[in-house]
Formats: structure tokens, C-alpha cells, sequence
């Protein structure tokens, strides 16, 4: 028998959302040993499996790797507090949306390594996308940071952060296009007298299948499109609505350049910092 696998020790998690809750959620799905690990909120509120405290000074000892998972527009009130418990042995993970690797810098200059993660809610069960990127990351730390993150999905580095931004665009707000897409597809069905949970339940059987079934052969979304719609048949008179002036795509990159944009405001925003000394985070 084999000793579970388990995360630096120890591990911090400043904050932990809906986000921060999916990477520990993945991580104790994949068996990692979270004995070490500690969650640092002000609410106290519990997390599975994972000791929680209200405060730093209650953390214990310093972090070997101190995961950022709180929401940006906090940065700044956190920073001066927190860097105090930091050193030369630690790496910082932010998942922190919108705030580069430089602003990171500025607020944590002692630390060994800083890494950006962007990760989206399927890393809860290990199906998820976990973009990567780092400034100063030698390799070592990079193999390990590789290493954590496999488990929970797709995790490959991305060498220039103005790319790492557009993965965050379409993997990291992706979930919550397709879930609208899915519930869209069940209003439907429910428009032409299907019950609602039945409905529910067709589109998201649909949706789960045609992604398999794209993944497992490996075949272009144009190609399963073409192999569902027979000429003049039911699915080819729906697919012109849905490509009519091409509103479909134009939709969507409407979309992400939405989220894109939000993303650039808060990296400006965290450009700005204000390093006065703040009260202990409690």
C-alpha cells in the first residue's frame, strides 16, 4: 500500500470560493492527503476534509505554497498582512482573475516563485482546464505545480500571459456559457410540451454525450454537426437559424471579449497597489 499523495507542506489557502472549493474538492477526489492543508477565511465557515481558521496568525506554520483564492478586488487589503508569513522557500498560486504576474510581484517580492492558475468549476471532479503560467518558476517548481494540477484535468503552461488571459475567456467562464446553452436547450424541449425535469435531463444527457463522443473520436465539431443533419432533414432546418449571418459565433465572441475586457479592467486596477500596513486579516 502506497502512501497517499499530498501538497507542500504546508499548504495555505487565503479565501476559498467557489473556486478554491473545486481545487480542494478535486484534490480529495484524487486522494491527496490534505492533513497539512489550511484554509484561511473570515468567515470561519468549514471545508470539508481541510482544517479552516479565521485568520492568519491562526494558520500555523509558514506555507510552503500559499494558494491566492480570494477575490481580486481584495488584494491590496490582504497583501501587507500576508506577505509577512512569506519567504524566499514559498510559492504563491493565484488564481485571482485579471491580475498579472507583475502586479503579484509588486505585493509578494520575497517569495521564490509565482505562478497564475486559471482554473474552471470541473476541476471539482477532475474534468476540468487548469491554465498555467509563470515569470520566475524554475523547472523543478514547474514540474511539481504540473504534478498537482494533472489530477483535476487539463493543465498545460502557457507561455505569454496575454494568451493565458484568453484561455481564462473561454475555459474559465466557459462552464457558465454551456450551463446557459443547456438550460436554453431544455426551455425548448419544454416549449413543445416536454415536462421540465424530463427536458432538463435530455438536454443534459445531449450535451454530456456529443462532448464524449467528440473527444473519443476526435472529431471536429463542424464534422458531428454535418453527421446529425441529413440534407433537408429536421436538424438541417434548425442549424440554418442557428448559422443565419453567422449570429452564433458572432455571439459568442461577443461574449468572451465581454469577459476579456472585465479581465484587462482588473488587471489595470491591480496595477495601482496600496502597500500601507493593514489590520490582521480576521
Amino acid at each position: 500500500m502506497t502512501d497517499a499523495p499530498r501538497l507542500p507542506v504546508p499548504t495555505w489557502f487565503v479565501g476559498c470560493g467557489n473556486m478554491g472549493g473545486a481545487i480542494v474538492e478535486g484534490w480529495r477526489g484524487a486522494g491527496y492527503d490534505l492533513s497539512n492543508t489550511v484554509v484561511i477565511r473570515p468567515s470561519g465557515m468549514p471545508v470539508t476534509g481541510v482544517r479552516t481558521v479565521s485568520s492568519i496568525v491562526e494558520a500555523g506554520a509558514p506555507p510552503r505554497l500559499v494558494v491566492l483564492a480570494f477575490k481580486p478586488q481584495k488584494l491590496d487589503e490582504i497583501a501587507p498582512e500576508l506577505r509577512k508569513y512569506l519567504s524566499a522557500k514559498t510559492t504563491v498560486i493565484s488564481i485571482l482573475a485579471g491580475v498579472e504576474a507583475s502586479s503579484l510581484r509588486e505585493r509578494f517580492p520575497g517569495v521564490g516563485a509565482i505562478v497564475r492558475a486559471m482554473p474552471n468549476l470541473p476541476v471539482a471532479i477532475r474534468r476540468g482546464v487548469v491554465a498555467l503560467y509563470s515569470q520566475d518558476a524554475d523547472e523543478p517548481t514547474r514540474i511539481e505545480i504540473s504534478q498537482l494540477f494533472a489530477p483535476l484535468g487539463y493543465a498545460p503552461w502557457i507561455p505569454d500571459e496575454s494568451k493565458f488571459a484568453a484561455v481564462g475567456s473561454v475555459a474559465g467562464a466557459g462552464p457558465a456559457y454551456v450551463a446557459r446553452f443547456i438550460g436554453a436547450l431544455a426551455k425548448a424541449g419544454e416549449t413543445r410540451g416536454l415536462s421540465s425535469e424530463f427536458s432538463s435531463t435530455i438536454a443534459l444527457e445531449t450535451v454530456l454525450g456529443t462532448a464524449w463522443l467528440a473527444a473519443a473520436k476526435t472529431e471536429g465539431m463542424d464534422s458531428i454537426a454535418k453527421r446529425v443533419a441529413s440534407p433537408n432533414g429536421t436538424t438541417e432546418a434548425g442549424l440554418k437559424i442557428l448559422d443565419h449571418d453567422d449570429v452564433l459565433n458572432q455571439l459568442l465572441v461577443l461574449t468572451i471579449d465581454a469577459a476579456a475586457r472585465r479581465g484587462a479592467e482588473l488587471a489595470e486596477e491591480a496595477k495601482s497597489p496600496s502597500l500601507a500596513e493593514t489590520p490582521r486579516l480576521s
